[in-house]
């Protein structure tokens, strides 16, 4: 079974500096229908104006995973992590025990655009763990793992039993993906048009799956999605 989340139904903010689209329930928009999906928690659709940011605020136990789409980011963290995020990479934080961090669009003409992901961690109170993963240069046509609870094939190591995968196209690529006995899948287009099991999805858009054994992306055009394998 497939239920498709549409992008303009999501939550919205526009904060002036902050233009952000909400796919489950998050600060002052709630919907009781989604309140997430298995262990993904937090799914925000953001572009920071320049200049703009997110100032130092603490996070607990939840795994966070930032995926820059245009723009650049600037990171830093009460861990002494501190750089640059840019397009094609990915970010990841494990809050655990606490940890403060600040994002700030350090440009003075461009917004960024990024999507910001939580995962609930298997456990909490884990120790507060720093990862990055470039996939600037990723190869259309193909699905990328970007993190996975073992962290194999160089993949991000995470605190839960969960697989990030990334897929780009260019123009009518396919790729497929296996879902074993007992997964769960949530998949959202971050940019493009994709059909997935022949249901058309747009920028913004995403599905949950339950019950299926394969998922069936292709290209129509320029896209990228990001597939979720849960437990």
């Amino acid at each position: 079974m497939m239920t498709i989340r549409k992008a303009n139904e999501r939550g919205h903010a526009d904060h002036g500096w902050l233009n952000t689209y909400h796919t489950f329930s998050f600060a002052d928009y709630y919907d009781p229908q989604w309140m997430g999906f298995r262990d993904l928690r937090v799914i925000n659709d953001d572009y920071v104006a320049p200049g703009m940011g997110f100032g130092k605020h603490p996070h607990r136990d939840m795994e966070i995973i930032t995926y820059v789409l245009s723009g650049a980011l600037e990171h830093k963290d009460s861990m002494g992590n501190g750089r640059i995020i840019k397009p094609g990479e990915f970010q990841y934080m494990a809050a655990g025990t606490g940890v403060q961090h600040s994002e700030f669009n350090p440009s003075k003409a461009e917004a960024v655009h990024l999507l910001q992901i939580w995962i609930q961690p298997d456990q909490p109170g884990a120790k507060p763990t720093y990862g990055e993963k470039t996939c600037a240069n990723a190869a259309p046509g193909r699905l990328h793992l970007i993190a996975s609870k073992s962290g194999r094939d160089d993949s991000i190591r995470i605190n839960q039993d969960a697989d990030l995968w990334l897929a780009r196209f260019t123009n009518g690529q396919t790729v497929t993906h296996e879902l074993k006995s007992k997964r769960h899948a949530w998949v959202h287009v971050a940019e493009g048009e994709v059909t997935l099991n022949s249901k058309t999805l747009k920028g913004g858009d995403a599905a949950a799956v339950n019950g299926e054994s394969k998922l069936e992306l292709a290209g129509k055009g320029p896209a990228q999605v990001l597939v979720f394998d849960l437990n």
